[in-house]
Order: C-alpha cells, then sequence, then structure tokens
C-alpha cells in the first residue's frame, strides 16, 4: 500500500520533469542569489546550543491539513529573524505543503539561514536551491538510497550548501556520510504519522558525536525540547507550534527566552 511519502515522491517526478523544461541548469546558474556567500546553520547551531530553533514557515501539512492559510512569508521570517531564530525552514512544496512558488525568495530577505524544506530526489533541485539563495538543504534518507544520498550530499557541498540529512530509523544510518552537515531525526513515523520522541533519543545514540543532532516533527511544548536537550539534541526544527499561533514570531521569541531562563539556571 503506498505512504503519503510514495505519493509525494511521485508527484515530485512529474514536477521535476516539468521545471527541467521551464528553465535549463544552465538558466539557472545565470540567477543574481546563484553567486551569493552562503551562511553556515551549523555554525549557528554551534553558536546557539541550547537554545537553537529552525523555526519553519509552512501553511500545511499532508498530516495536519491547513494551519495558516494565507500567512504572510515575508512578516513572518522577518519576525522570526528578529526573534532569534538559528535559521529558517521554508517549504516549497505547492501541492501537499501549500507554498507559493515566490515564497522562497521573499524569505530570502532575512539575514540569516535558510533551508530549503523539499523532498530532493536529484541534482536539479538543488541547483534550483542554490539559485533561489538557499543556505542548506534537506535530504530525506527514507526517499534515497545510501548511494543517492552521497552523490547528492556532495554536489550539494559542491555548491556551498550545507545538507540537513533526515532520519527517521535505524535502518537509515547508514546514509550518514562525510558530506553531511547536521543530522535531523524525525520524531513523526512517516508511515502512520505518530511521534515518538523516545524513539528519536534512542537512534540520536548511534550518531557520530561530532555531528550536531536536530530534532524534527511533534515537538509541542518546552518540556520536549527540554527531554530532547537531555538526550544531547543541539537544536530544534519546529513549525506546527508556531504556525498555529496568531503570530508565529512572538511565540518564537516566548520559548527562546524560556531556553535561555532554563540554562541560565542551570548554570
Amino acid at each position: 500500500m503506498a505512504t503519503i511519502l510514495d505519493t509525494i515522491i511521485a508527484r515530485k517526478q512529474i514536477e521535476l520533469a516539468e521545471a527541467k523544461q521551464r528553465k535549463s541548469i544552465h538558466a539557472l546558474q545565470q540567477d543574481t542569489a546563484f553567486e551569493r556567500s552562503t551562511i553556515s546553520l551549523a555554525d549557528r547551531i554551534h553558536a546557539q546550543k541550547g537554545y537553537a530553533i529552525i523555526s519553519e514557515f509552512k501553511r500545511k501539512s499532508p498530516s495536519k491539513g491547513w494551519m495558516h492559510e494565507h500567512a504572510d512569508v515575508s512578516s513572518i521570517t522577518t519576525g522570526y529573524a528578529q526573534a532569534g531564530a538559528a535559521g529558517i525552514s521554508v517549504l516549497t512544496d505547492v501541492e501537499f505543503f501549500g507554498a507559493r512558488e515566490t515564497d522562497f525568495q521573499q524569505a530570502r530577505q532575512v539575514p540569516i539561514p535558510l533551508l530549503r524544506k523539499e523532498f530532493i530526489i536529484d541534482e536539479y533541485q538543488l541547483v534550483e536551491a542554490k539559485a533561489m539563495g538557499a543556505d542548506v538543504i534537506l535530504l530525506i534518507a527514507a526517499c534515497l538510497s545510501v548511494q543517492q544520498t552521497k552523490e547528492l550530499a556532495r554536489f550539494a557541498r559542491s555548491l556551498h550548501l550545507e545538507v540537513l540529512l533526515e532520519l527517521h530509523a535505524e535502518t537509515e544510518l547508514d546514509h550518514v556520510n562525510e558530506y553531511v552537515n547536521l543530522v535531523g531525526i524525525n520524531n513523526r513515523n512517516l508511515k502512520n504519522f505518530s511521534v515518538s520522541l523516545e524513539h528519536s533519543i534512542r537512534l540520536a545514540q548511534q550518531l557520530p558525536n561530532d555531528l550536531p543532532r536536530i530534532g524534527e516533527s511533534g515537538i509541542r511544548s518546552s518540556s520536549d525540547i527540554f527531554m530532547l536537550q537531555e538526550a544531547g539534541f543541539d537544536g530544534f526544527l519546529i513549525g506546527e507550534m508556531f504556525m498555529r499561533e496568531p503570530n508565529p514570531a512572538i511565540a518564537l521569541a516566548a520559548l527562546i527566552t524560556e531556553l535561555k531562563q532554563r540554562e541560565h539556571h542551570a548554570d
């Protein structure tokens, strides 16, 4: 039985073929943003360890439906940056996550790292990401073979893009390679969408110590973050918790304040 991930990847193959017809790699390389110097998310995660939040902009998800249908990308991403986000993740998938084609370019006004959140299966999408002004790209192990992951990660690094590798299961640990900058552990099971922080903690303990660990999905409170911090997580990618709020940036600022206060008391 096909999972939602299977459905998304099948759609992505069609979108990819259409994109290649519309604009060549050579044309993408002529875009102004292609030549910009990228900003390191890994460095910012290290600098903000304890309260490093990658805040996400998305309007909907396949599992949750619409959460902020008419959200304005410019105001929210600017607010995130001002509130102290280590980086910002911007969804570029239109059909399943409600992105608009200009979202990433509008978000690029912020002076902090931007992650292109996309289901990447082809080098063309990495060139697209660079041309959009991305600093970081996501590779999802569940979508790729070990060899594909390595080849895409290597190519991303040749473009000076950092690589966030997303894992869901112990069987995906061999996707970790020398071209990966950060490893995200998705707390959500992609087959049934159940959430388990305990599963993520067990998986994270098997990663190389020199790779920053990012907790992803299903983080609903500061207590979830505290649990993951205790288990050695360095940063946290959070979208739904903020995007369901009237003002996502205010929610982010409040969370960062709480995390800093806890860190101060711990010292």
